[in-house]
């Protein structure tokens, strides 16, 4: 083991972490070894971490020093943080600025930061077309790490920027198909009808990261824009009435309507899917299916997706 590389794991039991640190402790040959950070190395999720070979290792980014520790005499690291968590932009920023600072006192030498898009760079605060959310953001969750890109930049980090989208688990999560009153499954989602939405399997973000990072140095400085699929509305209905066995229709929600939903920061995501929908040119345009297959060829497209997951839908 002492002859590996350390790849340092933020939020190693949670989904974008866990998928890193499963696709790095999967490849035994790769010359990589996982440091699996997490606030509770008790938890079950820890646990099987470590079953798998990962080292364990307490860190919270509200305790800096646990940060610094580490990432002590690691090559590189996957680094996400979780808006969802708390839910505050300015809460995201500083934990942000915690792993800059860290990743750059510690020199790592290769660093996938998971990201998004700042939205305000195509869309301006003062444009008018959506709610103003938490004081300077459209989409808070996306615009604050599109902004701490340049914080990975200025603190001289060898940063690859890895753009993540949708995940299909979503449709697991509460914007799956529901029954209508007339006894059939709809998809209602806030996206014009023929918009394209992209999509990913949350576990493609981790295979993508540990990819990159076998990479090396031709990924430091490079964007890459990941996608597993892009699918308007009534294409993902249409696949997922194959999968589940019965019809699905499409129901296209204006932006405005759900964002009056009583549903858990319905306003922010009223506002992402109309990001998607009025520059899907530009967001689903970046993300190049092929270029992402070369670089990760289990990528997995919807259908991939739904064939290892449509038992796990609940239908009422």
């Amino acid at each position: 083991m002492s002859n590996k590389k350390v790849i340092a794991v933020a939020g190693a039991t949670g989904a974008q972490g866990g998928g890193a640190a499963r696709a790095i402790l999967a490849d035994p040959e790769s010359g990589f070894t996982v440091r699996a950070l997490t606030r509770n190395p008790d938890s079950p999720a820890a646990r099987e971490l470590a079953a798998l070979g990962a080292e364990v290792v307490q860190a919270d980014f509200h305790d800096e020093p646990t940060v610094h520790k580490a990432f002590e005499g690691a090559y590189g690291a996957f680094l996400v943080t979780n808006f969802w968590a708390h839910g505050s932009a300015a809460t995201e920023m500083e934990e942000i600025e915690v792993l800059t600072r860290a990743a750059a006192a510690a020199g790592l030498r290769h660093v996938v930061w998971s990201t998004l898009e700042d939205t305000r760079e195509l869309l301006p605060l003062e444009d008018g077309r959506m709610p103003v959310i938490q004081g300077k953001y459209n989409v808070p969750h996306f615009d604050v790490k599109g902004e701490g890109n340049e914080l990975f930049r200025q603190a001289g980090v060898p940063t690859t920027f890895l753009n993540t989208t949708f995940y299909f688990q979503g449709f697991l999560e509460g914007l799956g198909p529901q029954r209508g009153e007339d006894g059939v499954l709809a998809l209602n989602l806030p996206m014009e009808d023929g918009k394209l939405l992209a999509g990913v399997d949350v576990a493609d973000i981790g295979r993508t990261a540990f990819a990159i990072l076998k990479g090396g140095a031709p990924f430091i400085g490079q964007t890459v824009s990941l996608a597993g699929d892009h699918l308007t509305g009534a294409q993902y209905a249409e696949k997922l009435a194959a999968a589940l066995g019965e019809p699905v229709r499409f129901q296209s929600v204006p932006y405005d309507f759900f964002r009056t939903l009583e549903i858990p920061a319905a306003d922010e995501l009223g506002n992402m899917f109309q990001y998607y929908g009025d520059f899907d040119q530009e967001f689903t345009g970046a993300r190049d299916l092929n270029r992402v297959r070369e670089i990760n060829p289990a990528l997995k497209s919807f259908d991939d997706w739904l064939a290892e997951n449509a038992s796990k839908f609940v239908l009422s």
